[in-house]
């Protein structure tokens, strides 16, 4: 997702100001329908996707349904909170996660769950892409997340990343219109995603100004 930055640098408080989760709520409280996350200290708010962000989102849900991940042993949830380890009051909402069926037992607070139940989270880029492709690699691997997946509106690329070590992750995969990425037995089933079918569904239509 898109996210301006309104950096601020994390502190102790020690002057009464209020804490950088409580900054974010309020920014939450004053912009209905904008994504606020804490990474690496910082308060991101995104604004409302666009349409062909939304219309990936849901094409995206569809293979992730079909081979039975929103069932008995996982969910498939758009928008659920994960607590990042990155910082005392880090969290992110990626777009689309699969977690394990149990994670409300891993709640750990502001509505965030630990990474311990994330089996795979993904990302639709939109203005601000080097969000997801810096910031969020770093504190996503660094929450030791098996797999990433990041739909790379800009570059029309794919991107699947796993194996994470330290901020970073070992195996980075980058994929192409015309190929198909498969995603690792981990996530719970065998998932592949058709990279021209996903890319085409985020372009969004040109249309002229006043038409």
């Amino acid at each position: 997702m898109s996210a301006a930055a309104a950096e601020r640098p994390h502190d102790d408080m020690s002057h009464g100001e209020q804490s950088l989760t409580a900054e974010a709520n309020l920014l939450m409280d004053r912009n209905p329908g904008h994504r606020v996350e804490i990474i690496g200290g910082q308060i991101t708010v995104t604004p409302p996707p666009d349409g062909a962000h939304a219309r990936a989102l849901t094409d995206l849900m569809v293979p992730f349904l079909g081979a039975g991940l929103h069932g008995v042993e996982s969910k498939v949830l758009q928008g659920i909170g994960l607590w990042l380890p990155t910082g005392t009051e880090d969290y992110a909402i990626p777009d689309l996660a699969v977690v394990d069926a149990d994670f409300e037992e891993h709640l750990i607070e502001n509505n965030c769950y630990d990474p311990i139940a994330f089996r795979l989270v993904l990302e639709v880029t939109s203005t601000n892409y080097q969000n997801d492709l810096r910031a969020k690699v770093a504190a996503y691997a660094a929450a030791e997340l098996p797999v990433y997946v990041i739909v790379d509106r800009k570059h029309q690329r794919l991107h699947a990343l796993t194996n994470p070590s330290g901020d970073e992750y070992a195996t980075h995969q980058v994929h192409a219109p015309g190929q198909l990425l498969t995603l690792p037995d981990s996530i719970g089933a065998k998932v592949t995603l058709d990279v021209t079918e996903v890319l085409t569904a985020g372009r969004a239509a040109q249309t002229q100004p006043g038409g």
